[in-house]
């Protein structure tokens, strides 16, 4: 089964709903006439009108009767009256797709009252340029295809895992939140070579390009981290005695302990109010 036939709509059209909306599109997945949009910043959807084509509707639930998939792509702190808002639009036949980090399958259907097709997704913020990684969680109720499509989706922004809902959160610290992560390691390398001597601009194009160059090569290559180190290191050299003043700052501890308590906090947020 394909998006391809039919109409998507976004309830939110932030950062995310652009990122999609630009990657549906350039993969010609769906035509601008297709793609039905709503905000709460008139700008904002005027913004996206202008750049993409896209149709704007008069309301969530005026969208949600338009189309065939619906994109929650909202914050989670204004999800729930949301999901009450469009209730009386949702049946069987629309696919709900939730971006909202930390809101379980269970709240969403609680909010809405009813029995719905829906799918949890997890993505980052690289999909902005089409580059990010998003989990797609299995769940109950679905029609035949309907992970395909919403896999579909996300591969126009990215790469896409499969897994179980009781490991969101898990993703949410890795990877929903590695970004952040990553772009304090880039800051830290940028901050030596200035410290070195370079100027900042020149520093930032090091840091950044090195860091993009390496996961690259893991990824494409499929090589272990641990023999991409052994590679760069050579006997008495310069990468073994940064690596050492690394390991001094226990660096793999910070980083596994980052993606805990990232974690622990997502499943406390996905608990809701009180």
């Amino acid at each position: 089964m394909t998006i391809k036939g039919r109409k998507v709509g976004f309830v939110g059209a932030g950062n995310m709903g652009e990122a999609l909306i630009k990657g549906l599109l350039a993969a010609n997945l769906v035509p601008p006439e297709a793609v039905y949009a709503t905000d709460v910043r008139l700008e904002r959807l005027k913004e996206l009108d202008r750049q993409y084509g896209v149709q704007v509707a008069a309301g969530n639930a005026e969208l949600v009767r338009h189309v065939d998939v619906v994109i929650l792509a909202v914050k989670p702190q204004i999800i729930e009256p949301v999901l009450r808002e469009i209730a009386p639009a949702v049946t069987r036949r629309k696919l709900l797709i939730s971006i909202a980090a930390g809101v379980s399958t269970a709240r969403i259907r609680a909010a809405l009252g009813k029995e719905a097709r829906l799918i949890r997704v997890m993505p980052n913020t690289p999909a902005l340029v089409l580059e990010g990684v998003t989990a797609i969680a299995k769940a109950e109720g679905l029609e035949p295809g309907d992970l395909d499509i919403a896999g579909e989706i996300f591969s126009a922004v990215g790469r896409v895992v499969v897994l179980g809902e009781e490991l969101m959160d898990a993703v949410t610290g890795l990877s929903g939140s590695g970004p952040a992560y990553v772009a304090l390691v880039v800051e830290s390398l940028a901050d030596g070579g200035v410290r070195m001597g370079l100027d900042r601009l020149t520093a930032m194009t090091l840091a950044t390009q090195t860091v993009l160059g390496a996961a690259r090569l893991l990824l494409e290559t499929g090589m272990h981290p641990g023999a991409l180190k052994d590679m760069v290191s050579s006997p008495g050299g310069t990468s073994i005695a940064g690596i050492a003043a690394l390991e001094e700052g226990g660096i793999r501890n910070t980083f596994i302990k980052a993606v805990e308590r990232a974690t622990l906090r997502s499943r406390e947020l996905g608990r809701g109010p009180g």
